[in-house]
């Protein structure tokens, strides 16, 4: 999480396993909130695990998510949470309501997870997920962004 205040928003990213796009969303949507909102990710089975090869293509475009872990999404109940964004299909359909909840978006995104072929090849589709995933989530936080400079 980042230092802003709990009274600062919560954007909260979901997906099923919350191991591979969930946290590529988070660590794109942290770096460019400038603290505007807080982010955090989390899924409807959790995996347990946040895949290394999500690890590996985030650091690569110099965002750190070793540090993540993999939450269910029933943890953030009790949060108060302003936008839920899904990044699959299961996530969208198992997502509550969450209290103070005043947004919801599902931006769908293939699951890198399930690429098969060599390291090299998988790195590839995991290469390919998160550039998709930084064009939405970085306009989408400059959007916020520049909203916050105005209200």
């Amino acid at each position: 999480m980042s230092t802003s205040s709990a009274s600062t928003p919560l954007v909260l990213v979901l997906c099923t396993g919350n191991s591979c796009r969930s946290h590529m969303a988070e660590g794109i949507l942290r770096a460019a909130s400038k603290d505007v909102f807080r982010v955090a990710s989390a899924g409807s089975k959790p995996a347990g695990y946040v895949h290394p090869m999500a690890i590996q293509v985030l650091k690569e475009i110099g965002i750190d998510i070793s540090h993540h872990t993999s939450k269910h999404m029933n943890d953030f109940l009790p949060q108060g949470v302003e936008t839920v964004i899904t990044v699959c299909g299961n996530a969208d359909q198992a997502c509550p309501m969450y209290p103070g909840q005043l947004n919801r978006y599902h931006w769908p995104f293939v699951d890198p997870a399930h690429a098969t072929g060599t390291d090299e090849e998988k790195l590839v589709v995991f290469r390919t997920v998160r550039d998709e995933i930084r064009r939405v989530f970085e306009a989408y936080a400059h959007g916020r962004v520049d909203q916050s400079k105005v209200a």
